[in-house]
């Protein structure tokens, strides 16, 4: 069994022990191929870095508050691995969801301090998360902060890699892919243990893949190069505000203070509906989005990212849904029924969260009333 490497508090939770990815069990679909038998992909990567990160929330103005690396060789195996807490200098965020208070962080290290170590995790591997467009953008986040670049050219995201192999999964969340390869998860939203379970999970699909020469679906990452925090809100847990943003969808917070759970009521979308989406181009202010089936990412908290981008969040698909978002197109749903008659372009999580990180601003004032 491998040590763990914890860069933490005396306060940090306990850590769940992390088992070796040869504790894993391929699923039939899956099976790995024999290293000695299967020759290996010269295109493959050299090296990977399995990641998952814990935040405060799904903004661009939220933070890391845990991370855990799983650092595997050219064919998955586990080399080493490594968990930190992270002061976020402000209020945790849904902690009924990752079990991390203010008093667990606040002798823990800032991200600053762990900079450095982290980057030595990820140097001249590829990222490897579930829905890695998110964990990506956070640490890209964090690093510019710090006036640092984060060491990393390329991500993986297994639930893309899931869709290229062909997988018989229920919906796209860890938790499937976990029970697909019969790994046991110990504590879910812990990021040790859910890198650790994706590390076994990542291991047999990788080899699935060379052994079926699937290209693997590797995306550049474009570190950012600036950060203003634009007056992120700086807090203790249940405490208010001392912050004000100057977006007016962060000032309309996705977690209210004293209750700590994601708002199910929020304003309308002050921005008019600029119609449906169109491939290639970036989502706009107002446009109607709709979700539907299980996401990776907590509904809630996926809607709330959307709702602070300037989107207008739809119960329903409709002639004017601009978009709908799911990871099971073929499910037969009321509005995946409705979005085939209507002609509503459809999408995965993975692919609206890298559109998220660039919405392009409404072409009519912040205000005016738009269509409902």
């Amino acid at each position: 069994m491998l040590e763990d490497r914890t860069t933490a508090s005396p306060t940090a939770p306990t850590v769940p022990s992390a088992t070796p990815a040869t504790h894993a069990t391929p699923a039939p679909t899956a099976a790995t191929a024999p290293g000695s038998e299967t020759p290996w992909p010269t295109a493959y990567p050299s090296g990977y870095a399995v990641v998952d990160v814990e935040t405060t929330g799904l903004s661009r103005d939220d933070r890391i508050i845990s991370a855990a690396v799983y650092r595997l060789d050219a064919r998955g195996e586990v080399e080493d691995h490594w968990y930190t807490l992270v002061n976020p200098q402000r209020d945790p965020g849904p902690v009924w969801i990752h079990g991390l208070t203010s008093d667990k962080l606040a002798d823990a290290p800032l991200f600053a301090d762990i900079a450095e170590e982290f980057a030595t995790r990820l140097a001249d591997r590829v990222l490897v998360a579930h829905n890695a467009v998110f964990d990506w953008s956070m640490i890209a986040r964090e690093y510019a902060r710090a006036e640092r670049t984060a060491p990393v050219r390329q991500r993986l995201c297994t639930i893309a890699l899931s869709k290229e192999l062909g997988l018989p999964l229920p919906n796209h969340k860890l938790e499937s892919l976990a029970a697909h390869f019969g790994i046991v998860q110990r504590q879910a939203h812990h990021a040790l243990d859910d890198a650790r379970v994706l590390a076994e999970a990542f291991r047999p699909s990788l080899r699935a893949a060379a052994s079926d020469g699937v290209r693997l679906p590797l995306l550049e990452c474009r570190p950012l190069t600036e950060w203003s925090d634009g007056g992120a809100r700086i807090g203790r847990q249940g405490g208010p505000s001392t912050g004000s943003s100057t977006s007016s969808f962060s000032a309309y917070s996705s977690y209210q203070s004293g209750s700590w759970r994601p708002s199910r009521k929020r304003p309308a979308c002050p921005f008019p509906n600029p119609g449906r989406w169109e491939d290639g181009k970036p989502l706009k202010q107002g446009m109607r989005v709709a979700f539907s089936g299980d996401t990776s990412v907590d509904r809630e908290l996926l809607e709330d990212r959307a709702f602070e981008a300037g989107l207008h969040i739809a119960t329903s698909v409709s002639r004017l849904t601009s978009l709908l978002v799911t990871n099971d197109p073929d499910s037969g749903t009321s509005k995946t029924t409705k979005a085939r008659a209507y002609g509503t372009p459809v999408i995965d999580e993975a692919a609206f969260g890298q559109l998220l990180q660039d919405v392009a601003p409404a072409e009519t004032p912040a205000g005016t009333p738009g269509e409902r």
